[in-house]
């Protein structure tokens, strides 16, 4: 009899742990589906702003049938955001230009990604090396666009893929044409790791290369980021001059001398330009030679 007494206290013990599992993936659904309800909610809200220039917590909560409390809550969540503005004169909202900011940058990664299609395949039939489109984001790279490299020994990335800016040539490059000190503010929340015995460790030494960058035209990656590959960039520039990309070929070190990196520099210049030109900046050719 103490052995099924013990068996049973033993199983209400696993029914109790069964139980409270269940409560606790209950409870993380719940939150999962309150949260998708909230995205919801403030998407709706936006909507609702943006089919009107101005709009009061009255007409926006029978409208998108909320409470009051529920859109007057979110509607300061936006505006401490700064994508929302209340009219002081008449309690109405309306929306704010950071959103159209926000529309423009996704308007620009469109553009920029179709427009530098075109140079990016040239370079890599003239090169039969891996070309790469990167952007800056959240103080590293992503790489928006790729084409390998016709080649079995190639750099292995892919599309989304975040690289440091202190070992990367795009990285290099963005940093080059960011005010000095927007680069040093960028560097200060970088950690900084060594991927080869090559790796700049420091802000400062990165700081201390950039202005070579700039008067150069391009940036490099003498086996930084990883040993045996070497990377060149280029800047890729909006119409109104901001860099807003780097356009990169990236090589075994066994299979670039000199005179071939030299010819994949002025490859790349005259691709950056290019580009450039169809994105609406006319003064390329003086900002990169």
């Amino acid at each position: 009899m103490r052995v099924a007494a013990r068996k049973i206290k033993a199983d209400d013990r696993h029914g109790d742990i069964a139980l409270a599992g269940s409560a606790e993936l209950a409870a993380d659904g719940g939150e999962r589906s309150e949260s998708v309800a909230a995205v919801n909610k403030v998407f709706a809200i936006l909507q609702a702003l943006g089919e009107n220039s101005q709009i009061g917590i009255s007409e926006l909560s029978q409208r998108l049938v909320m409470s009051k409390s529920t859109v007057h809550r979110f509607l300061q969540t936006l505006k401490g955001l700064g994508y929302v503005a209340q009219e002081e004169d008449t309690d109405r909202y309306r929306l704010t230009i950071k959103l159209f900011e926000l529309g423009s940058k996704a308007l620009e990664s469109v553009d920029l990604v179709r427009e530098a299609d075109v140079q990016m395949r040239r370079l890599s039939q003239l090169t039969r090396e891996a070309v790469h489109l990167g952007a800056f984001d959240e103080n590293s790279i992503v790489y928006i666009h790729k084409i390998d490299a016709d080649y079995d020994l190639r750099m292995q990335s892919r599309i989304g893929r975040r690289n440091p800016l202190y070992s990367t040539a795009i990285g290099k490059v963005l940093l080059a044409w960011m005010e000095p000190d927007e680069a040093r503010n960028v560097l200060s929340h970088v950690v900084f790791r060594k991927s080869t015995p090559k790796t700049l460790a420091s802000a400062q030494a990165v700081l201390n290369i950039l202005p070579h960058v700039r008067e150069q035209g391009y940036g490099e990656d003498n086996e930084e980021q990883e040993e045996g590959l070497q990377c060149i960039a280029v800047p890729v520039f909006e119409r109104f001059g901001r860099v807003i990309a780097g356009l990169s070929i990236s090589f075994p070190s066994m299979r670039c001398g000199a005179d071939t990196k030299a010819h994949y520099v002025a490859l790349l210049k005259d691709a950056g330009r290019a580009i450039s030109a169809q994105l609406g900046y006319h003064d390329s050719q003086r900002a990169v030679d």
